[in-house]
């Protein structure tokens, strides 16, 4: 018998149908071994990381050596990249298979692909190994030295992270950049001319040219720099808007070429499929690993922007079979510059089904998939193209005018992606369709049918959404694509972000944790944290070493660390109303509430509301006065056969300890007498 051991317990039995008779498929159900929970599990000098067996990991070790004790050949097919790659290692070393273990890789559940790999084992790639493991270390550092720092600050308990902070950060600007902006107000003129301005001669569609069409003024470069485009003189604006006669300069008919997108990789089907389906990135990726094991799709978590020159033939077969135009060679794409570019695009296995998945979303997905994919190989879409400049004078200054049409000629990809047809948009009366520039010829005199002055003013930059952040981590080379999902999932879950109509609003403790870290940290830095990232990507090819990576940032996490320690923590986050003292968020029965940290010298308490020391509601008087002092009777009740109903006094903490037993949901005063 042979073994072959995966991670996921979805992918057996499609692996079972693919090898046949004479096989046992197995899964390892992720990772069996991790660093302890309640230490840091690494040490230096030699940072080697202290993993331990889980719980469960013992269990599944227990199986999984029950099946080798009874395999002549065991290969070890965990998924094909670092963390697949680290599983891997683990399973070796715990099964005791030696560093030459069979190690396979596919990445795709498909007949060929596993067997390809499976007659073709090679070793475990133990750069790979090293380059997961200096992550998972440097992560560790980070949260286990700087997290109790921080959280001493905050009076709370806060979590820093190499690259979860600055996610967090880069919301936070967004934030002030937004709050910082003073909107600019100016103006731009657009003419129209109206029936009988241009030649109809060899124009498409005859009608068309007795349409209106419009023509923007350009203020750059004569009446405004190119850094700063904004014509804010309205008399002047009105005055343009008055032209009575524009002369054409020129006139030119031209095509335009659109190309697909890329297919799709990890962050943007994360993208896409948030834009698109309202899909959570980390929903995003649940239902892509459901497809993977499925043999429905090829591996999801990749950062390269091509598919193989394999697949290149079946969609050419696709196409030729739904009369689609095909790209005259295999179309590739520019990868983003810190991609590792190891799989291939995610593309279905089975190029010819166009449904595959047990829900709605997965379908979705799916379809999304695959549609990306087979786009990318088709034709580009051909728009033809009329340009027209004009000019005039205004109080002796010359004023230029451009008019631009577009209509599509040749559908190409759009055959297939027919809703991303009207994708592009312009400025007005600039492009397209609804702007038909008739044939001009040059020194053409033509007189506008009416002008307007048209208020504009600048706007400040969108919040980021889950999708345009993990756009902007993957293009700052922050992290990787297969960690974007779990960064969102934390830093909303943390209380770090608040998602509102999918727009990404940073929190009150947001805007804390990113003004202590970035006092003396450096990788809440963009720059540093994208050097770390390709000094990762150095140790996966082997161009640098585990302990050189990791020794290096310890270092520096430790001086910066030292600083923030003679610096001072300076006046507490929440201070104490009483005595000055920090306040801290303690958990309690009934939830958390909020303690002075001089108790038992300092007694104060708050409720804790969202996260921060509210104020006590104060007691609503009920129309019942204590006979005894005057002030407001409460009643105390409490569910339950233990429970109590009785009125106290509000004056209880005063020295009043009258109390009387509750009678038809008054107090009885008669009953009882107050107690002193």
């Amino acid at each position: 018998m042979k073994l072959l051991i995966v991670e996921s317990q979805g992918k057996v039995e499609e692996l079972k149908a693919i090898l046949g008779p004479g096989w046992k498929v197995a899964a390892s159900l992720g990772h069996i071994c991790d660093l302890p929970e309640r230490e840091i599990g690494v040490e230096p000098p030699k940072y080697k990381p202290l993993y331990t067996l889980s719980e469960r990991g013992k269990s599944i070790v227990g199986r999984l050596r029950d099946h080798c004790a009874r395999a002549q050949e065991i290969y070890i097919g965990t998924d094909p990249d670092r963390e697949g790659e680290a599983i891997a290692w683990h399973l070796a070393r715990e099964l005791k298979l030696g560093r030459d273990a069979k190690r396979v890789r596919f990445s795709a559940i498909k007949d060929s692909v596993v067997r390809q790999a499976v007659a073709a084992p090679t070793g475990i790639d133990y750069n790979l190994v090293g380059a997961q493991e200096a992550r998972r270390v440097l992560d560790r550092l980070v949260g286990y030295t700087v997290s109790p720092v921080l959280s001493r600050m905050g009076g709370m308990t806060l979590s820093a992270g190499r690259v979860q902070s600055p996610a967090v950060a880069l919301v936070v600007m967004r934030e002030r950049e937004i709050a910082a902006f003073v909107p600019t107000s100016h103006f731009h003129v657009r003419l129209d001319f109206s029936a009988g301005q241009g030649d109809t001669a060899g124009f498409a569609d005859a009608k068309s040219a007795w349409r209106t069409w419009s023509a923007m003024w350009e203020v750059v470069p004569d009446f405004a720099p190119e850094d700063r485009p904004h014509f804010q003189d309205h008399a002047f604006a009105v005055k343009v808007s008055e032209l009575d006669c524009a002369i054409v300069e020129s006139c030119v008919d031209g095509k335009r070429r659109r190309a697909p997108h890329p297919p799709l990789a990890t962050s943007g089907l994360q993208q896409a499929a948030s834009v698109k389906l309202h899909l959570d990135p980390e929903e995003t990726m649940r239902i892509a690993q459901r497809l993977f094991e499925g043999g429905h799709i090829t591996y999801h978590r990749t950062d390269n922007p091509n598919i193989s020159e394999e697949d290149f033939p079946h969609i050419e077969a696709l196409a030729k079979a739904m009369g689609w135009a095909m790209a005259p060679k295999l179309r590739t794409f520019k990868a983003p510059e810190a991609a590792q570019a190891g799989h291939p695009a995610i593309t279905p296995t089975h190029w010819e089904v166009d449904e595959a998945g047990d829900t709605d979303e997965a379908k979705a997905v799916y379809r999304l998939i695959r549609q990306r994919a087979i786009a990318s190989q088709l034709a580009d879409a051909i728009y033809t193209t009329r340009t027209a400049r004009l000019s005039g004078q205004v109080e002796s200054k010359p004023v230029h005018f451009q008019a631009r049409s577009e209509a599509l000629q040749e559908l190409g990809w759009l055959e297939l992606l027919a809703d991303e047809a009207d994708e592009e948009g312009g400025e007005e009366g600039q492009g397209g369709a609804s702007n038909p520039v008739p044939p001009l010829t040059a020194g053409q005199q033509l007189t506008p049918a009416g002008g307007e002055v048209l208020a504009k003013q600048t706007r400040a930059p969108k919040r980021y959404t889950k999708a345009s952040l993990i756009d902007k981590l993957e293009a700052e080379g922050i992290g990787r694509p297969a960690t974007y999902a779990a960064i969102m999932s934390n830093i909303e879950r943390r209380g770090y972000v608040a998602v509102k109509k999918q727009f990404l609003f940073p929190t009150e403790t947001a805007f804390f944790i990113v003004d202590q870290l970035s006092k003396a940290f450096s990788f809440m830095d963009v720059a540093f944290t994208r050097d770390v990232e390709a000094e990762l990507d150095k140790i996966a090819t082997g161009q640098s070493s585990y302990l050189a990576t990791v020794l290096a940032s310890h270092n520096r996490l430790d001086q910066e660390l030292a600083t923030l320690e003679r610096q001072g923590t300076g006046a507490p986050r929440f201070p104490c109303p009483e005595c000055g003292s920090a306040m801290r968020r303690i958990p309690g029965k009934s939830g958390h509430f909020w303690g002075c940290s001089g108790y038992p010298g300092c007694s104060v308490t708050k409720p804790d509301k969202d996260g921060q020391p509210g104020e006590k509601e104060t007691p609503k008087d009920s129309g019942h006065a204590c006979p005894a002092c005057g002030k407001p009777l409460l009643r105390h009740t409490k569910k339950g056969k233990e429970g109590y109903d009785f009125w106290g006094c509000s004056g209880f903490k005063s020295g009043c300890k009258a109390t009387f037993p509750n009678k038809r949901n008054k107090p009885d005063l008669v009953a009882r007498h107050p107690k002193q």
